[in-house]
Order: C-alpha cells, then structure tokens, then sequence
C-alpha cells in the first residue's frame, strides 16, 4: 500500500470520528437545544450545522472539478436562525458528511498531489483535506461544548470521563477496554 492510500484511509476515519463526536452529542439533546444562543450574536448548534452543511456541500460537491466556494452557495444565509426542526437539522448534518465521504472514497492516491480551487485559489488535493480536517473538528467542539453546557450534569461522557483516567488506563492494559 502507497502513503497516499494510507493518508486517505487514515484521513477517513479522522473525518468518521469527529463525526461520531457529533453524532453522540446530538443524540443527548432535545429540538429546543439545537437552537439555544446564548445571545444573538452567536451561533446556535444549528446555525453550526447549516454551516458546516453549506460548506461540505460547497467543498464536495464535484470537489475534483469544480471551485470549493460554489456560486449557488449563500454562506451568509448559514449564518441566520430558520425554523426548523431538529428532523431538519439531522438531515443537513447527514447530507453534509455523507458528501463528504463520498467524495474522499472516490479519490485515488494519485489525485493527492492535483491542484483543486477554493475561491479561486489553487491548492493541492491532500491541502485541500487537511484544511477541511481543521476546519469540521473546530465547529464540533463547538456543538460539544454547547451540548455539554446546557445538558450540565446530566452529559454523557464522550470520552474518558474525569477522574476515570487510570482506571481506563488499567482496562486497555488488560484488554477489557478498547481505545476510542
């Protein structure tokens, strides 16, 4: 196996576990969580994700051949509250990864080194990933941080829960816990 195949095998599941990040936050809250804003200066779960929606869309969509920033694309449009509903904001979160995914499984190893544009700059293939792999995991936090304030004490760890670190630590040793 080449380093390119390595690298998008390895990308994949990087994209796949921040996902999941997200997948198990909203899972952990109710419609009127989703769109919780401290003020209106700042961005509700769902705004997050009609963001990221927009910007997988606008990235992957014919990512090979096409400019990232697609002239159909509204970002500032993402950045407004809708009513919607929590159905509806799932369906953008699928539609956003599912997009992306589906795009980085059709690219081949050689397509690494190709330049694609982004508002009309050039920029590698791997580039191009590496940016995006910044940029999804920046606005997960988000969605966990917000999704672990509101449900306080009632969160459901995503990780090692605090104070547990060495009795994890212990049950990987004896193989009676896998790594996340």
């Amino acid at each position: 196996m080449e380093f390119g195949d390595d690298f998008l095998k390895d990308v994949i599941k990087r994209f796949k576990n921040y996902k999941d990040l997200g997948d198990k936050t909203l899972a952990q809250l109710s419609e009127a969580d989703l769109f919780y804003q401290t003020d209106p200066d700042n961005n509700s779960i769902a705004i997050i994700i009609q963001h990221m929606h927009g910007n997988m869309m606008s990235r992957w969509t014919n990512f090979l051949t096409e400019d990232g920033e697609k002239e159909w694309r509204s970002r500032d449009a993402e950045f407004e509250a809708t009513q919607s509903s929590k159905e509806d904001i799932l369906q953008l979160w699928e539609a956003g990864w599912s997009c992306l995914f589906n795009a980085l499984a059709s690219l081949k190893s050689e397509d690494l080194s190709a330049n694609v544009t982004i508002r009309t700059e050039p920029i590698k293939v791997y580039d191009a990933i590496l940016r995006q792999l910044t940029h999804y995991p920046y606005h997960v936090g988000q969605i966990v941080f917000i999704g672990r304030m509101l449900r306080k004490n009632q969160w459901q760890s995503l990780s090692i829960a605090k104070g547990d670190s060495h009795a994890y630590l212990n049950a990987v040793k004896a193989g009676t816990q896998k790594q996340p």
